[in-house]
């Protein structure tokens, strides 16, 4: 086979791209040359150049009798590097991205909050201004390791509200949910553990994991909770440490665990050291609060985590954590590390807004609008053929399937051409198994050019 620049470079780029995520760490031992020749088919002298060329560059070295070995130091870590490469429309990361990125203006009914004029600004100004006349100490000085006192409190009993028992020393305040999740990843997880995750799922869920390094195993979801048949499956073939859902309203299909999966889902984890992160960040869209696996677990060995981002303001951060005394006790320590002291203002914020009178008559509002919102788009998305796999009894997310042979990526592509920002299912699928479904968030969904849009798509 000739050799060329081409053959040389690619040869080049795979070892590159190997090294680029951690495949290759320093002092690997590389394939020999006449491996790699055999392997890209190409020839020995081609591969032979490609090494020396990366040696010159620093990349490799040679140890005469021994073969290359990876030099320097590690790869800086790239995300978009791990795993297999994705198409931009389907990656985690560049949806965050194009949401957060795109103007004010755009319609996003793939994002996955609220519109601003839905969250409860009058409840934060009137917080911000008593914030504004509280003493130095909330002005200027670190928080207290497990967090706001005042907070945590009303937290410990909302949560005894729906038969979750957390007495005050086990709840600690986080940055974020976000935040909660990866301090519990840095505490039990090590590279190359499994972890299982609804599929589909929170896509950000796959991109946070990613950057822990770990093995990610999709279980099916159905309308009441993950598949339990093939959840036992995946414990039996994987010995996954951690299991990642929602309970209340999942994302994105928008369903409810059911008390019958939850307790099942529960006999199969007893028998194991699986560890479950329940993720609560919903629970003030349900009318009716659904099953929590926390609650019949008794914080054992599931983990609540939430936060105020959906329904407060994404702007002020404010998570938690609810867990077992010991693991609350190694989490600080973590948290200490990462953050310090954490902040008091934004928790000091987040309690004044969501104990003040008017909360609860803002989101009786807010869940009587999600739910005329939800009746509303489904009539105008079965219009354009477009089939909701459930509708969900709360929340913002309505989980759809495509007309017969609709690709959501290509779609996505097209629609975001006029300003329009999709989520396609494939975002949230760890398989791949969702091709033909879309996120939709109802809140977000309520302008007519949507529904044009697509339908012009949909029919090109």
């Amino acid at each position: 086979m000739k050799r060329d620049g081409t053959r040389i470079k690619a040869v080049m780029g795979v070892i590159q791209a190997r090294i680029a995520s951690r495949t290759y760490t320093p002092g690997t031992r590389i394939p020999s040359v006449r491996a790699m020749a055999q392997a890209m088919q190409v020839s020995v002298s081609t591969v032979l150049e490609a090494y020396e060329r990366l040696m010159a560059e620093g990349v490799l070295t040679s140890r005469p009798g021994s073969g290359f070995f990876v030099g320097g130091p590690v790869a800086p870590l790239a995300l978009t590097e791990l795993g297999p490469k994705l198409d931009r429309e389907v990656d985690p990361l560049w949806i965050s991205r194009q949401s957060l990125e795109t103007s004010n203006d755009a319609l996003k009914p793939g994002c996955g909050w609220l519109p601003a004029s839905w969250m409860y600004e009058a409840g934060v100004r009137k917080a911000l201004r008593v914030a504004a006349r509280s003493d130095t100490m909330n002005l200027a000085e670190y928080a207290q390791p497990l967090g706001h006192i005042p907070l945590r409190q009303f937290l410990s009993r909302r949560l005894g509200g729906i038969g979750i028992d957390a007495p005050l020393e086990q709840v600690m305040l986080t940055e974020s949910g976000t935040h909660a999740i990866d301090l519990i990843c840095r505490f039990l997880l090590q590279p190359g553990d499994t972890v299982l995750v609804d599929d589909p799922c929170y896509f950000n869920f796959h991109a946070l994991l990613k950057a822990h390094r770990v093995n990610i195993v999709g279980v099916p979801y159905t309308p009441t909770g993950p598949d339990i048949t093939a959840f036992g499956a995946a414990l039996l073939e994987h010995e996954p440490r951690l299991y990642i859902t929602n309970s209340g309203i999942h994302n994105p299909t928008g369903a409810s665990l059911s008390a019958v999966t939850a307790h099942r889902l529960l006999k199969l984890a007893d028998a194991t050291d699986l560890v479950i992160v329940e993720d609560d960040i919903f629970g003030d869209f349900e009318h009716t609060p659904a099953p929590r696996l926390s609650a019949f677990d008794g914080l054992e060995q599931v983990i609540q985590i939430g936060s105020f981002s959906k329904t407060i303001s994404a702007s002020i951060r404010c998570g938690y954590v609810a867990a077992r005394s010991d693991w609350i006790e190694a989490l600080v320590d973590l948290k200490i590390a990462t953050t310090f002291g954490g902040g008091r203002m934004a928790a000091d914020i987040i309690h004044h807004a969501i104990t003040d009178s008017g909360y609860r008559k803002h989101m009786e509002g807010v869940r009587l609008r999600l739910t005329e919102a939800m009746d509303e788009t489904v009539v105008q998305l079965q219009a354009i053929g477009i089939k909701p796999w459930v509708v969900p009894r709360a929340g913002m997310y309505l989980w759809c399937q495509l007309p017969e042979g609709t690709d959501a990526a290509m779609l996505a592509r097209t629609c975001l051409r006029e300003g329009l920002v999709l989520a396609p299912g494939n975002a949230f699928s760890q398989a791949m198994a969702a091709k033909d479904f879309m996120r939709f968030n109802v809140a977000q969904s309520a302008d007519s050019t949507i529904y044009e849009v697509l339908k012009r798509a949909l029919n090109a």
